[in-house]
């Protein structure tokens, strides 16, 4: 079962001090192809993995990954909100979104897609 996530970045400027796995894109278009890429694939996954003490202790459950997720941007003045369509469970979502945007992001609702 898909989820929808509904997620506002109220300070999108800030994103790029979130991290080493921050947000690289400074548009509503590119971070949403940025976010729709970690949801995708494994490569932010194991970048993170990686930089850990212990890589092969992390729980492998975290690399899961969605290759029908869809995620759209828009500009709404100074933020960008985000609408993610995802199977992964909430988690490994708020997971990456952690890496990418540190606390720098809100989640505005959640829906069954």
């Amino acid at each position: 079962m898909s989820i929808r996530y509904f997620i506002s970045l109220p300070e999108p400027g800030k994103l790029s001090s979130a991290g080493q796995f921050a947000f690289r894109s400074q548009g509503a278009e590119g971070i949403a192809a940025e976010l729709q890429d970690a949801l995708r694939g494994d490569g932010l996954f194991e970048r993170w993995r990686a930089t850990q003490e212990d890589p092969d202790a992390v729980d492998p459950a975290l690399g899961a990954t969605d290759p029908a997720a869809q995620v759209s941007g828009e500009q709404r003045d100074l933020r960008i909100d985000l609408t993610a369509t995802t199977s992964l469970p909430g988690s490994v979502f708020k997971h990456r979104m952690r890496l990418l945007a540190g606390s720098g992001w809100e989640l505005r609702d959640v829906a069954a897609a």
